[in-house]
């Protein structure tokens, strides 16, 4: 199996914090380049966020200084840590293996009160 698999979506508040989490496939998880993308309903696909293999991250406008990526190359992970989430970043939130070319399953964020 190639394709990643997300984990840690659910309902959470505005103002909340959720941290989403990514496994990704093969042994070699340190050269990858690992991304996170989110689609909400009548929208297309966008980009969150993505971390290089050396770990130089770049983000989307609208989630800077809310959101973190990370990554545990022991453990083949990477990380989005959502901090302040507004009702807006309500979306179906996938992980991305550019390496691989695979996308995950996706996991729903829920921002609502």
């Amino acid at each position: 199996q190639v394709q990643p698999v997300e984990s840690g979506g659910g309902l959470v508040e505005p103002g909340g914090s959720l941290r989403l989490s990514c496994v990704a496939s093969g042994s070699i998880f340190s050269i990858k380049s690992m991304g996170w993308f989110r689609q909400a309903p009548g929208k297309e696909r966008e980009l969150v966020a993505t971390i290089s293999s050396g770990g130089t991250t770049n983000y989307a406008d609208s989630v800077k200084g809310r959101f973190t990526i990370a990554r545990d190359n022991a453990k083949k992970t990477v990380y989005l840590q959502m901090n302040s989430l507004k009702p807006e970043d309500t979306a179906v939130y996938y992980c991305r293996d550019f390496y691989m070319g695979s996308w995950g399953q996706g996991t729903q964020v829920t921002v609502s009160s």
